[in-house]
């Protein structure tokens, strides 16, 4: 069904937007990777899939599965349910799985959709996902002006170099290894949305999250 789905979706989000893709060669594709994305829209998950050639698994809020038949079709298409601010070590157990796989994983760190582009502080689950997994993890960035696509926005998807496994691996699990590894993975998400940071600066998400240290 992916296979199926996935040619005549391309065709119409390249008529239905003007659809920019940069940095597709820093996709590996021979070997699965985590995929971690700004969030702007709810179309972010068949978006970030346009030029991949491996199938993509991505997390879904549990809400969307609550439709029995709409559930099933997303399964299909490789989404799981997750059930936000729950901290449920069964999502990393089954992000690893689908890694093991060998299916990609998208993930959006910042759990939300932002309302003005901005990238949001995120949180810690991707970094347990890409320490546990061993699996490299590519920066992506969704870019369109205002709050929602309409009809021909200029949409640009920019995925970023590989931060590779080992230079985000930790000997444990603790909240600060966990929070440094996140940092550098949402500090280019951050770059590629919002350009390079200032000389004598470091790019860092905007937002504050106060839970960080239970996700």
């Amino acid at each position: 069904m992916y296979a199926w789905v996935r040619y005549p979706v391309r065709w119409l989000y390249k008529l239905f937007y003007d659809f920019h893709i940069e940095g597709a060669e820093n996709i590996p594709q021979d070997k699965p990777v985590v995929l971690a994305s700004n969030h702007r829209s709810y179309a972010d998950p068949v978006i970030l899939t346009m030029p991949m050639k491996l199938p993509v698994s991505y997390m879904a809020k549990e809400e969307l599965f609550r439709n029995k038949l709409f559930g099933w079709f997303i399964r299909k298409l490789g989404a799981f349910p997750v059930v936000r601010g729950s901290g449920d070590m069964k999502v990393i157990e089954d992000s690893i799985k689908i890694l093991e796989s060998g299916r990609n994983l998208v993930i959006f760190p910042e759990g939300t959709r932002s309302k003005d582009g901005k990238v949001g502080k995120g949180k810690t689950g991707v970094a347990m996902i890409a320490a546990k997994s061993g699996a490299d993890v590519v920066p992506c960035g969704i870019i369109f002006e205002g709050e929602k696509l309409h009809f021909r926005s200029k949409l640009t998807l920019k995925f970023g170099k590989p931060i590779k496994a080992e230079e985000i691996a930790v000997e444990g699990n603790s909240p600060r290894e966990l929070k440094e590894v996140k940092k550098r993975i949402m500090g280019a998400i951050t770059e590629l949305v919002e350009g390079p940071a200032l000389p004598g600066t470091v790019n860092q998400p905007q937002l504050e999250d106060k839970t960080d240290a239970a996700d």
